[in-house]
């Protein structure tokens, strides 16, 4: 990424969903021993993810599509089956791969050749497990989990990021102080010595990220089913088995809990701050027992990332201002564009 961007000293206005191919490559590698040798498939791979979130907001407008038989008759339908199929082909192959390995080299022979190179990829964890009766899940079911990673662990976390640099480059004040607070830090480290437990100390710039995901957070509803009748404060019950459609959009600007919700102020973050606040009021992992569950690596994904771009790049404002876009996850119509200015 970072020699994309260096391209001397001179500014020049980038769209910021650039990050979405980084966060690909990351959450390939790691969850699924994937690192893209071929440059066109996280092209095909981003594309059909982009495709499906913007088919699937469509089809949530269009009552009458709710039904399959109706949708797949139409064009978008038919879309929405072969970006599907795209994503679906491409996981199976890893899957199928993978499962090569395993008969060849034996399970026991093959964890512990992992773990000695403390290596053990996500994909293999599916691979390995069994249920209860000692059954393994089938490929269907891998593909499911890794689908689920793969498409919201690269692309919120990408939203993510391009919303805070955009905030960043808003407010030039924060972004040097960024910018000093990692400085200090690695004092005489390379960038590349970063260690996880480094990112715990980097405490303002946890507090912009928040507020960044606060204004703009990843994914803008989640719906969940009621397990009980609700009492709301009014007397009237929500009852069981009713899919309630929750706007973390609309809680993060809830002006009696966020007073100016629309200013950008990391400092609401601040320990201080924080401790009368309910912690259902800042949701963009959601909450509950069916959280992100990949939440923690997304946020120490955003502060290295982050850390090593301030440490070598301005961010600065350009003369678009964006519009939210909100799908399955929150874009910005047109993409954010961003000028970017070396340091050095």
């Amino acid at each position: 990424m970072s020699q994309r961007l260096d391209t001397g000293r001179e500014k020049r206005a980038w769209r910021v969903d650039f990050v979405l191919i980084p966060t690909l490559y990351l959450w390939g590698h790691l969850f699924l021993d994937t690192p893209f040798t071929d440059r066109r498939k996280p092209s095909e791979y981003i594309a059909a993810i982009l495709e499906l979130s913007a088919l699937v907001s469509k089809r949530h407008q269009q009552f009458f599509l709710y039904i399959d038989f109706l949708y797949y008759l139409t064009h978008d339908g038919q879309r929405f089956r072969r970006a599907c199929r795209l994503v679906h082909d491409f996981t199976d192959a890893v899957i199928q791969e993978r499962r090569r390995t395993l008969p060849s080299q034996g399970v026991d022979d093959f964890l512990q050749a992992k773990a000695k190179s403390k290596t053990l990829d996500f994909i293999d964890v599916l691979l390995l497990s069994k249920d209860e009766d000692g059954k393994k899940l089938s490929d269907e079911d891998i593909r499911a989990e890794a689908d689920t990673f793969m498409f919201e662990g690269h692309d919120t976390t990408a939203s993510g990021l391009s919303w805070v640099l955009y905030h960043l480059a808003k407010h030039p004040e924060y972004q040097e102080r960024c910018r000093q607070e990692v400085q200090e830090l690695l004092k005489d480290r390379e960038p590349k010595e970063i260690e996880w437990d480094d990112l715990a100390q980097l405490r303002f710039l946890t507090m912009c990220i928040k507020e960044s995901l606060r204004l703009h957070p990843p994914v803008p509803a989640i719906s969940r089913c009621c397990t009980q009748d609700i009492v709301l404060p009014d007397g009237r019950v929500i009852p069981k088995g009713v899919i309630c459609h929750i706007s973390v959009l609309g809680t993060h600007h809830n002006p009696v809990v966020w007073p100016d919700p629309e200013v950008y102020d990391p400092f609401r973050f601040d320990p201080e701050n924080i401790k009368e606040r309910s912690p259902l009021a800042f949701i963009p992992f959601s909450a509950g027992p069916r959280n992100c569950i990949g939440q923690a690596f997304a946020m120490a994904e955003m502060k290295v990332v982050l850390a090593l771009m301030l440490l070598r790049f301005r961010v600065l404002p350009d003369h678009t201002e964006p519009r939210r876009k909100p799908e399955l996850v929150l874009r910005a119509e047109g993409g954010l564009w961003l000028r970017v200015e070396p340091l050095n």
